[in-house]
């Protein structure tokens, strides 16, 4: 049930794309700080940073349209993802797009205007001029990575927010302040391997669970894994134990 509601809600949030992509968008956000604005998308990159710190990449495995569009391709090429060293370009991706907005909002002297809903009409992103291109634009992009490279494959190669949210879990991980995770019992582990098999970002949960090593930058915590596992060996947790 729970993995069914994920789906649901990644889905829904892909159907909700023409009135949200403005706010997710690094473009309008780069043209709203080249202006001094401070746009609503820059604030929701906020808050999914500083959600990150305590929920890690959750945003990826229940509310990123992105993910829900990615969840509808896997099943046409639902094969794991080998993109090799294609997994490391979302890092040069990510210094380009956040250096751009750094850069713009230095040239701008600043931000000092909040404008939520910046380049919309009302609050609802395809009321603009053009918004219809972008979007397009933007699902064309996710769809080609996504059937070329497989499950999972824009979050794995390309997303610049990835890396944002990789970012706040690593803080988190050097503070080790209580925070959501995935923690395995061993013990309890029959290496059956449907944990690595049911998951959509390709990872070797069951070496990370002998390992007891459950940390992971492309971990979702989508729960794929504990809801497969025939014997309970893999939970959530705030700390310690599933």
């Amino acid at each position: 049930m729970r993995q069914r509601i994920r789906i649901a809600l990644l889905i829904f949030s892909f159907v909700l794309m023409p009135v949200t992509f403005v706010y997710i968008s690094c473009p309008l956000i780069t043209e709203g700080a080249s202006q001094g604005i401070a746009t609503g998308g820059l604030l929701v990159f906020t808050l999914l940073f500083i959600g990150s710190l305590f929920v890690g990449r959750l945003w990826c495995g229940y509310l990123c349209p992105a993910g829900g569009l990615q969840e509808i391709y896997a099943r046409i090429n639902g094969k794991p993802v080998t993109a090799g060293w294609l997994n490391y370009l979302k890092y040069p991706v990510f210094l380009g797009i956040f250096g751009s907005i750094a850069l713009a909002v230095y040239s701008a002297g600043g931000l000092w205007v909040f404008d939520p809903f910046y380049q919309t009409g009302n609050g609802i992103s395809i009321d603009r001029p053009g918004a219809y291109t972008l979007l397009y634009g933007q699902i064309v992009f996710i769809t080609v990575f996504a059937l070329l490279a497989g499950r999972r494959g824009f979050c794995h190669t390309f997303c610049p927010i990835a890396v944002m949210l990789i970012i706040g879990r690593k803080i988190r991980n050097l503070v080790k302040w209580p925070a959501l995770r995935l923690a395995a019992d061993a013990e309890r582990c029959v290496d059956c391997g449907r944990c690595s098999r049911a998951c959509p970002m390709s990872l070797d949960v069951h070496g990370m669970v002998r390992d007891g090593r459950m940390e992971n930058t492309e971990c979702i915590l989508c729960g794929e894994c504990v809801d497969t596992c025939p014997e309970g060996a893999v939970g959530y947790a705030w700390r310690g134990r599933p």
